[in-house]
């Protein structure tokens, strides 16, 4: 995992891909969104056409507080694969645990299936 990434957080979709090409094209190999940002796609597109190979690059994003629970955070994590047209993320966060929902727990147990595949 780089030490150094480059976030995407309140980056408009439309200037998005331009943004993490010109990140590419300046040394980061960490890229991280969320689903919460609006911009996954634009991540992907730009994962897609940057010119590194994808192995080459460590991509983050999170599962909103919308998604907890466990059938959830597996429709979510899908989702955010498919916005952003890739097989696997290297990290995936829950976002906020929100201890009020009391669905962290469960939460959390999806995204170790996640990770077993």
């Amino acid at each position: 995992m780089p030490q150094v990434g480059f976030g995407v957080f309140r980056i408009p979709s439309e200037n998005t891909e331009r943004a993490v090409h010109q990140a590419v094209e300046c040394g980061y190999r960490s890229i991280d969104t969320a689903s919460l940002y609006g911009n996954e796609a634009a991540v992907g597109r730009a994962i897609a056409s940057c010119g590194v190979p994808r192995e080459e690059l460590f991509i983050t994003t999170k599962l909103w507080n919308d998604g907890q629970g466990y059938a959830s955070a597996f429709r979510k994590f899908s989702a955010s694969l498919h916005r952003m047209n890739l097989d696997y993320v290297d990290l995936y966060l829950i976002h906020w645990p929100k201890p009020e929902q009391n669905r962290y727990v469960e939460t959390w147990t999806a995204l170790e299936a996640i990770v077993r595949g």
